[in-house]
């Protein structure tokens, strides 16, 4: 087998507790304090922030809460984030066969893996997730609430939306695969600047819309990625919760915009 080496936690400590006795509670905190918008029945698609969790933890609890009751139903997970410290042409895999955090190891999809090489805009390239943060920050909220998983964790850098539908369709499969995108939104701006910027981009979501920029989203492109395989497959997008740092934090100077939406087969018909 080749490269079968184990892509160690590079945020632990930091974004979330190093600690898994912590980092357990911690997480069935923020789970059992989740209030979802509506309540969704086994999502194909979520999109969930990925900022420190004492910032959008609850934000993106209350996407993970809404999978809680499907935890032996999905099997592989597709992960899609923004590439943050080292620039990506195309998209970039791991060379690691196993991402590793405090609550345990979860094993790639080795066939996903072999298979997306294939495409001339497809590389392996440690580096680029070896301090990666997009993609490990989703990992133990997915050890937590899923149940023998295994994942395909790609970042996404210079490619077109279309592209990004294109690779999300290949890696589509039956309802045993979820697809998590994973994005902030605004970044930086005053409290009330961010409600309004992020009320707007949200609004796009929902009404699938995939024109998306990097000052709405630094996750644009996986975002407008899904937006559009969103539509070929007739997908209904759920607001769960829209927040910002201002409101998790307490500083509303500087914040950081985020939201949880889950992406169905038909709208839920049970709501708060």
């Amino acid at each position: 087998m080749a490269n079968a080496s184990i892509r160690r936690p590079a945020v632990a400590g930091a974004f979330y507790p190093a600690d898994p006795r912590a980092l357990n509670t911690m997480i069935g905190d923020l789970l059992n304090a989740a209030m979802p918008l509506e309540k969704v029945h086994w999502p194909k698609a979520v999109i969930v922030p990925h900022a420190g969790y004492i910032y959008s933890g609850p934000i993106a609890a209350s996407a993970y809460a809404s999978l809680r009751g499907a935890a032996p139903f999905y099997r592989r997970v597709v992960l899609l984030g923004p590439a943050h410290r080292q620039p990506v042409d195309g998209f970039a895999l791991p060379a690691s066969q196993t991402f590793a955090t405090p609550l345990g190891e979860i094993s790639l999809d080795r066939t996903a893996w072999e298979q997306l090489q294939l495409a001339p805009d497809i590389h392996v390239d440690e580096a680029a997730h070896a301090l990666e943060h997009s993609l490990e920050v989703q990992l133990p909220f997915l050890q937590t609430v899923l149940e023998h998983i295994t994942v395909v964790p790609l970042l996404v850098g210079r490619t077109t939306a279309g592209r990004v539908a294109d690779v999300l369709e290949t890696l589509w499969g039956q309802e045993e695969t979820l697809i998590v995108i994973s994005s902030d939104l605004s970044h930086y701006l005053p409290y009330h600047q961010a409600n309004w910027r992020d009320q707007a981009t949200v609004e796009e979501i929902l009404r699938l819309q995939p024109q998306l920029n990097f000052e709405q989203a630094c996750g644009a492109l996986p975002v407008n990625g899904l937006l559009l395989a969103a539509q070929r497959h007739h997908l209904v997008p759920t607001l769960l919760d829209h927040r910002n740092s201002g409101d998790t934090s307490g500083d509303r100077n500087r914040v950081v915009g985020y939201t949880s939406i889950a992406f169905c087969q038909e709208r839920p018909h049970v709501s708060h």
